[in-house]
């Protein structure tokens, strides 16, 4: 057996993994900057808005196999990152019009 030592990465040069935010850094960040690179939809917002928000845990996705027609999935992917959920999206809404007799 070797002496090779192992050490863990350190975190510190670690990029944070999507959904992670690093929050000492954001809470540097002038809140002029915070406006001009805001997205535009959220420029309208009232100034209430979040002291009105609710905390929305996601729910957990089931997985599964679909078989789905080969242009049908190139079209979603084509669209981006998180074509999965842009699926999943299409289907709730079709749900939802399924349920209000509308479909």
């Amino acid at each position: 057996m070797s002496a090779k030592r192992t050490s863990k990465s350190s975190r510190k040069n670690e990029k944070p993994r999507p959904g992670r935010a690093k929050l000492a850094a954001l809470r540097k960040v002038a809140e002029r900057t915070i406006r001009r690179t805001s997205p535009r939809e959220l420029a309208d917002l009232p100034p209430d808005f979040f002291a009105k928000a609710t905390m929305v845990h996601p729910k957990p996705k089931q997985p599964i196999s679909l078989r789905v027609d080969e242009d049908v999935l190139a079209w979603f992917k084509k669209q981006g990152p998180r074509y999965q959920s842009r699926m999943n999206a299409v289907l709730r809404a079709y749900m939802a019009a399924v349920e209000k007799g509308a479909a």
